[in-house]
């Protein structure tokens, strides 16, 4: 990987995404506005929140039934019991439950908070009490977006469809990448050498991760409803991956 300079543009101006919106088309104009063109190896970093919002990923509570299960972790959480039943969907395990917090491994194999369902900045309407989750297969709709921009403007960016983070280890959210298309997830650089001569034994950089946290920055976590990112000056020879390259075997997670 090389490259000297790294460039990050917010794309303001997106409007609430509603389902079957033509995200690519909604991304090129907040691009125009903001006086960017894309251009082959840019780096697109989009906030899970509108792919799921546009491929219409929405949950209605008021139709959820919870289950025994749903209950009693309700009762150790704190949680809505149709939320955690939502929760229990989505995920394939329940990895910690105590009062307000609901760690799962959800069933594309991340280990996050609830599932990574969210309820915060969604309009209910008509009566709805809604949830919106996860994209069906984050590296797909990153493939699709990436696809869609290629053939409106020529231009080869990458994708990455990224979402916020709590870790066991440190405090505070970070955003990671759940989907990528056009770009290295993972370097590894295990067998290669130090600047001293040393064999490399266990490095390996979350290339797509670190590019994600950074358009994080420029995103923010609350209002400021910049959820697309141009990243310009990642200049990478490696294989392209996906999202799912990143997730750590079971076999190895030690945080459990």
């Amino acid at each position: 990987m090389t490259g000297t300079s790294l460039t990050l543009q917010a794309l303001p101006g997106i409007p609430d995404i509603e389902p079957g919106c033509d995200l690519a088309a909604e991304l090129l104009r907040a691009a125009a506005r903001a006086g960017a063109a894309f251009a082959d190896g840019d780096v697109l970093v989009v906030a899970q929140k509108i792919v799921s919002k546009a491929e219409g990923r929405y949950l209605d509570l008021l139709q959820v039934r919870p289950s025994a299960r749903a209950v009693e972790l309700a009762a150790r959480t704190g949680k809505d019991p149709r939320f955690v039943e939502a929760v229990l969907g989505e995920s394939r395990a329940v990895i910690r439950a105590a009062r307000n917090v609901l760690i799962t491994r959800h069933r594309l194999g991340y280990v996050m908070a609830n599932a990574g369902i969210d309820r915060s900045n969604i309009h209910h309407s008509g009566g709805a009490d809604r949830v919106l989750l996860l994209p069906r297969d984050p590296d797909a709709s990153a493939r699709s977006l990436r696809e869609a921009i290629a053939e409106r403007t020529g231009a080869r960016v990458a994708v990455i469809v990224s979402d916020s983070f709590g870790r066991p280890w440190r405090v505070g959210t970070v955003n990671v990448a759940l989907g990528i298309a056009g770009l290295p997830g993972l370097l590894d650089l295990r067998g290669g050498k130090d600047r001293h001569g040393r064999t490399l034994e266990t490095t390996q950089i979350a290339l797509a991760d670190a590019v994600a946290a950074a358009a994080g920055i420029a995103m923010g976590e609350a209002a400021e409803s910049t959820p697309a990112v141009l990243v310009r000056g990642i200049h990478c020879s490696a294989p392209e991956g996906d999202g799912q390259a990143l997730i750590r075997p079971e076999a190895e997670d030690l945080f459990q």
